[in-house]
């Protein structure tokens, strides 16, 4: 089902973390609302937990989007359940949870259009943190939906080689091991994302000529989703994904 955006020309809006602009990161809350608007894919990121559970948090730590501390790695699920994942963001929505992966497959079963970018963050077991995904979104069928992200090459490789799955990564510098030549990590990616900061069309043309996806991440306001779909990058991850979402609208109105 990602084979859908294969080579598109239609902007594709991913939501970054959920709707990350408005609400607290990776909570059901943001992926929720982000669906709630009309977002075509969702972008998150999954770590392990200490008795082995995946879970959905962007950091090493608990630190900055809860109000604990320390290593996710280092929590329980119940213990990582304690804590409270809102209210740094706002007062308003404290109470919010960590989510156990699981629970948010359970909630991406009942939206059957909604595209799957999951990010699996660099650790130590950041490959076992890739089979246990696997498992859950085989249950939940889910896996024809997903691309799987990764800054570590040698799990961009994991997945390529143990599951055949679609990988995102990234230009050579901003990764880690990366391997070069043929063979190397550009031949085990179906797609590659460029950060705004690094977006310029004669690098989306060079990767495109690779046989790759290019995508951009992340144009927040109307001129950064004009400038990326000049540059011919119309697969937006996006922090807000209003902007994007309403150009959408009038270009193919």
């Amino acid at each position: 089902m990602i084979e859908q955006v294969r080579d598109t020309g239609s902007i594709i809006v991913s939501g970054h973390r959920g709707y990350k602009s408005d609400y607290p990161e990776n909570t059901l809350l943001a992926f929720k609302r982000a669906i709630e608007v009309g977002v075509h894919m969702l972008e998150f990121d999954l770590r392990m937990a200490k008795d082995r559970t995946v879970v959905v948090i962007h950091d090493d730590t608990v630190d900055r989007t809860t109000n604990g501390t320390g290593a996710v790695r280092d929590f329980t699920l119940m213990e990582l359940k304690a804590l409270d994942a809102g209210g740094w963001f706002s007062p308003v929505f404290a109470g919010l949870k960590i989510p156990a992966f699981e629970e948010l497959c359970q909630l991406l079963a009942e939206y059957p259009e909604v595209l799957l970018n999951v990010e699996i963050k660099s650790s130590v077991d950041a490959q076992d943190t890739v089979d246990e995904a696997v498992k859950l979104l085989e249950k939940y069928q889910l896996f024809p939906r997903c691309v799987f992200t990764c800054f570590d090459a040698q799990i961009i490789a994991y997945l390529y080689d143990r599951y055949g799955a679609k990988t995102q990564g990234f230009k050579a510098e901003v990764m880690r091991n990366f391997v070069s030549g043929e063979g190397g990590t550009y031949s085990k990616m179906w797609a590659l994302a460029l950060e705004m900061s690094l977006l310029n069309r004669q690098d989306v043309q060079t990767f495109r000529d690779m046989g790759l996806q290019v995508w951009s991440y992340c144009p927040d306001t109307a001129s950064d989703v004009h400038y990326s779909i000049g540059c011919g990058t119309t697969v937006m991850t996006c922090n807000d994904p209003i902007p994007a979402l309403e150009i959408k609208k009038r270009l193919e109105a």
